[in-house]
């Protein structure tokens, strides 16, 4: 009786563990030729948090110094505000002169990237991005934050 026990678990792994580290086998051959890597598959996106929104951002390979991250910024807010800076982390920094922002208006800004930031075609660009802007007549620093991830082209 004991036999036949140990003879049917044997019998189990053999036909069932075959099986099993064929698909691990095969599991492994697709993460090896990235199947499994979402980044790749980035068509972008860009959020930011009250009072700004994002309509459209886009990133351009580095060719010298035009390369950087292009962003539609549009006011939600009740007020005009002015912008000062917008930095991306894994990219660069704008800063403007500072640039008012009526209400309901759209503001395209181009954040330059850093010389040890190139971007090249087909690379994705995944960063921070943290706003610091005014109320106009008021010299308190306010900020709004979010995320940038980009496809690079050319």
């Amino acid at each position: 009786m004991r036999e036949r026990k140990g003879q049917a678990a044997m019998e189990f792994l053999m036909t069932y563990g075959w099986a099993i580290l064929a698909a691990v086998i095969a599991i492994g051959v697709l993460a090896y030729f990235g199947v499994f890597s979402p980044g790749k598959y980035i068509t972008g996106n860009a959020v930011v948090n009250p009072p700004f929104y994002i309509t459209a951002a886009n990133a351009k390979a580095s060719h010298g110094a035009d390369g950087g991250v292009q962003v539609a910024l549009k006011n939600n807010g009740g007020e005009e505000y002015e912008l000062y800076t917008m930095v991306i982390s894994n990219c660069g920094t704008y800063t403007g002169a500072p640039d008012t922002i009526a209400t309901d208006s759209t503001l395209t800004l181009t954040v330059d990237c850093d010389v040890g930031n190139h971007l090249d075609v087909g690379d994705n660009i995944k960063g921070d991005i943290t706003i610091t802007y005014r109320k106009p007549g008021v010299s308190v620093d306010l900020t709004s934050t979010g995320t940038v991830a980009q496809k690079v082209v050319a």
